[in-house]
């Protein structure tokens, strides 16, 4: 006993030995390295923050029914844009696609240099009129109360928008020529599909425009939304998620229903969706191994030790995933069922049973692997399948081109206490319409959410810190000045 004892204890403390070495020794700190800290812009900071105030105040709504767009509401956006931003009016160009998408183009020097896009979306999600009585300043206000700026867009994305528009006008403001072409785009309706962006990304496309890259929302400063490190992590989206709607139809004869078949359409449907929650698809953590190597080292023992093992707790690490909804979304290809219709009467057999089934899709996957999938676990030539509002999932960005460097220089030098991570935008933006014009597309802004805010995205009491809002646009300028100066490395 004694002689199979002994190699065993050996084994186990050569076992422990490796895991924790790798613990404290795979994980490095890579982090861009702040040698010299942003030097602010001397901004008017309270006439910028009049000026987005304004904004807010504007209702520039996106319904799913386009019949109830307001024109005077973008239109008066527009004008406050050109009021409250002469200087970018005057020296780049404007073209309005759809009536109310907007693209600002200031012409570079140096031909040779490919473009860089900056995207964002004026249009905002309607306020729920049932619970527009538990916003505790008015949604459309744009009141600023204690350092805090209130409105719907607040965050979801007047911020992008008028901060880009800021940033622009002190660039202009100081004379700078730019060497490489800039370009803004701003969607009228992104929350509703993006038919402004599908036009303006055509448009390049018919130009034969490709651009260095593209800088859209997305990702934030997460601040205790991720467990484990106690600093602030800017997410950075390398990547976004696609996705699909599949109808499953199933047709029968109807008639009474005190004369049943065995199984009715309904109950056959019923059998099929079981069968699709039942076989989900596969979880993968190649996002996760993504932020990892780029923020496991400030992980606490507890995560690093699993984190950095994972040839042997690989299975632990994706069980614990799984259990959020939020990590799960980032893991695998989500699957759920939105909507069931059958017979419109108690007692009539329903000649016809739909499901719609909701997938995000993860990047790897495809709208093709999907349907294989529920063919195969639905298993029933009687479920017919087909897709409604497709969209596949993007190619994921690499983070050594020099649009990943400066949005993570900047961010860095603008407070070195963020740590910056690629990660995985499980929804979708107006970027999407444009993978064909950029290998290098990120998803980013400059805001700050706790688990609290992060709830306000087309939620209760949209706000934005003052202070937040300022430290976008230096962080825009800043990635402004650099694009546009023709640098290829960052700062």
């Amino acid at each position: 006993m004694k002689k199979i004892l002994l190699p065993v204890t050996i084994l186990a403390v050569i076992l422990v030995a490796i895991v924790f070495y790798r613990a404290t020794s795979v994980f490095e700190n890579n982090q861009y390295q702040v040698t010299q800290s942003l030097l602010p812009i001397p901004l008017d900071e309270s006439a910028a923050i009049d000026r987005f105030s304004r904004a807010l105040q504007i209702p520039t709504v996106s319904y799913d029914d386009t019949s109830k767009l307001e024109p005077a509401a973008f239109q008066a956006f527009h004008q406050h844009l050109k009021q409250s931003f002469p200087l970018v009016h005057q020296k780049a160009e404007l073209t309005k696609f759809k009536n109310y998408s907007m693209v600002f183009h200031l012409k570079g020097q140096n031909p040779q240099l490919k473009p860089a896009l900056f995207m964002g979306h004026m249009d905002v999600v309607p306020v729920d009129e049932q619970t527009k009585d538990q916003w505790l300043q008015p949604p459309f206000s744009g009141n600023v109360v204690d350092g805090v700026i209130w409105g719907r867009g607040a965050i979801d994305d007047k911020v992008s928008v008028l901060a880009l528009m800021e940033s622009l006008e002190w660039y202009l403001k100081q004379n700078n020529t730019p060497q490489r072409d800039i370009y803004f785009s701003f969607g009228h309706d992104e929350e509703t599909g993006g038919e402004g962006a599908i036009a303006i990304a055509k448009y390049f496309a018919e130009q034969n425009i490709q651009f260095e890259f593209i800088l859209d929302e997305g990702g934030v400063i997460s601040d205790g939304i991720i467990p484990g490190p106690t600093q602030p992590i800017a997410l950075v989206g390398v990547a976004e998620k696609g996705f699909v709607n599949f109808r499953l139809t199933v047709k029968g004869e109807g008639g009474h229903s005190s004369q049943p078949p065995a199984h009715t359409a309904a109950g056959i449907l019923a059998s099929a969706i079981v069968n699709v929650e039942n076989n989900p698809f596969d979880a993968r953590l190649e996002f996760f191994d993504l932020m990892f190597d780029n923020i496991g080292y400030s992980m606490p023992l507890s995560q690093r030790l699993p984190l950095a093992n994972l040839w042997l707790f690989k299975p632990v690490v994706l069980s614990t995933l799984l259990k959020s909804p939020s990590s799960a979304a980032s893991a695998r290809t989500t699957t759920a069922v939105t909507m069931l219709q059958g017979s419109t009467k108690s007692n009539v057999l329903p000649t016809i049973a739909t499901a719609v089934v909701n997938f995000r899709i993860l990047p790897g996957d495809t709208i093709a692997s999907i349907q294989a999938h529920l063919e195969r676990v639905i298993d029933d030539p009687r479920v017919t399948l087909s897709t409604e509002l497709a969209n596949e999932a993007s190619a994921v960005s690499p983070t050594n081109n020099i649009g990943f460097k400066l949005i993570e220089s900047s961010i860095r030098r603008l407070d070195d206490n963020v740590l910056v991570t690629p990660y995985l935008v499980i929804g979708a933006t107006d970027s999407r319409h444009f993978q064909h014009l950029s290998d290098n597309i990120y998803r980013f802004m400059m805001v700050s959410l706790n688990p609290d805010s992060l709830k306000q995205f087309h939620g209760l009491n949209e706000q934005i810190a003052v202070q937040d809002y300022l430290n976008a646009i230096q962080f825009y300028y800043a990635m402004l000045q650099q694009t546009a100066s023709g640098e290829t490395t960052a700062n």
